[in-house]
């Protein structure tokens, strides 16, 4: 078993959020499901039967999705990264995971799903893009990117190659 695992708590929608979830990912799936019983009710105050958790892998990370009611809500405090290969990689999972969700009202790879899940889609060389090796605080590539919503590598890119010419 993993010994690190993200927990996710929705309010109802949790067995909805893991199939959209695993629908984008490539090697997910759903490990276990459970269910809330008629113990615990005065608490938890879910109906006996209603998914309780779904546990699943994205591409090898394990989650737990939580049906946990209204009690709390997801902050872009937290965000979930996925670190893509090349254009192709930030455009799929961009489109795919902000179908129906808010993708205006972020910036720099940053986006809020439909279930409010903030995740990052960032190219893997963005560190060395983003990183001078002289000690100047900050790359044009910064400014740059900081005007983007999708990361575009293309842009980057050619902003770096200016910067050392």
């Amino acid at each position: 078993m993993q010994r690190l695992s993200v927990n996710l708590w929705f309010e109802k929608e949790a067995m909805e959020a893991v199939d959209f979830y695993i629908s984008i990912f490539k090697n997910s799936r759903i490990i276990r499901i459970t269910h809330y019983g008629k113990e615990g009710q005065e608490i938890h105050k879910m109906p006996d039967g209603m998914i309780m958790t779904v546990e699943f892998e994205l591409d090898g990370l394990r989650f737990v999705a939580l049906n946990g009611g209204p009690l709390f809500k997801f902050t872009e405090a937290v965000s979930i990264i996925v670190n893509c290969q090349n254009q192709e990689e930030v455009d799929h999972y961009w489109e795919k995971l902000t179908n129906g969700g808010n993708r205006l009202a972020q910036q720099c790879g940053w986006l809020k799903d439909k279930y409010g899940v903030s995740w990052q889609v960032v190219p893997t060389m963005l560190p060395d893009l983003i990183h001078k090796e002289d000690g100047e605080k900050e790359r044009p590539v910064m400014k740059v990117m900081m005007d983007m919503k999708k990361i575009d590598i293309k842009k980057l890119e050619e902003v770096t190659r200016k910067d050392n010419a």
